[in-house]
């Protein structure tokens, strides 16, 4: 990852896990553990794991000797993963490039990715060192959100805050949504080599029990919070009630529900 779509630092992750986590990532987590955690892995690595959400459900579903290795680019996020496990858990942690990973050759059976790959700016480098560290026979899962369309919230969340701001504006939530078409994936994945793969992909309602809450975790849960303040003219608070009167607007405000859209890869290593 490169550039401020990648740093979530700060108080960032205490946002995304708390206001962010529940809403946009809990389901797609069940899924995605759902989707790997058969068979018998006994090395497991975690790329791009964030503040821990797929990583605590992981070391819940795998059996307790199997080891769980999570790792992330910012360490702000893996601080507050470390926090959501106890000592003994056969868990380790460790600052990791996705597209230069720190381990050896075929050391994993089961490499798992939420919501990362979209942020590796040489994805088919990325696509290649998860089959390096991978024996022969293991499992790269990992998820993608689909286009913004299909994910509304995300476009409430890219253009209200444009107002607020002359000229460019902020970015970042570009980045999460522009690699939702599963052929483009694919090829990426055929071009590094991958040979066996499929995918599929999960459609949900989600109910915003907490719409002033999901509203805040989308401006200050990620690096939009930094553009805003870097400007030094804007309240973020000012746009996080902006923020707030869409997703009512939108979706709400009674019994706030909104769709999600993402999906699951899964390759093995022939």
């Amino acid at each position: 990852m490169a550039g401020s779509a990648a740093e979530f630092v700060g108080n960032i992750p205490k946002h995304y896990d708390a206001e962010l986590g529940p809403i946009l990532f809990a389901d797609f987590a069940d899924r995605l553990t759902g989707a790997c955690c058969d068979g018998a892995p006994t090395r497991v690595i975690e790329l791009a794991a964030g503040t821990g959400i797929v990583s605590r459900k992981l070391r819940d579903q795998l059996p307790a000797e199997t080891s769980l290795q999570v790792t992330d680019l910012n360490p702000p996020m893996l601080d507050v993963a470390r926090g959501k496990f106890a000592d003994g858990e056969n868990v380790g942690f460790a600052v990791a490039n996705a597209m230069e990973l720190p381990f050896d050759d075929a050391e994993f059976d089961l490499v798992v990715c939420q919501f990362g790959v979209m942020f590796f700016p040489d994805k088919p480098a990325a696509f290649r060192e998860a089959a390096r560290v991978l024996k022969p026979g293991g499992r790269f899962v990992f998820n993608v959100f689909s286009a913004m369309q299909e994910n509304p919230y995300s476009q409430i969340a890219y253009a209200v805050p444009a107002q607020f701001f002359t000229g460019e504006p902020p970015g970042f939530y570009k980045v999460p949504f522009h690699y939702g078409n599963p052929e483009k994936v694919r090829a990426d994945l055929s071009a590094a080599g991958w040979r066996e793969v499929s995918h599929d992909t999960i459609r949900l309602k989600k109910n915003i029990a907490n719409p002033e809450g999901f509203a805040r975790g989308l401006v200050y849960g990620n690096p939009l919070i930094d553009e805003i303040t870097n400007r030094g003219d804007i309240d973020p608070e000012t746009v996080t009630k902006a923020v707030l009167r869409a997703l009512n607007v939108t979706f709400g405000p009674a019994d706030m529900t909104m769709p999600l859209e993402a999906t699951i890869f899964t390759c093995v290593k022939t």
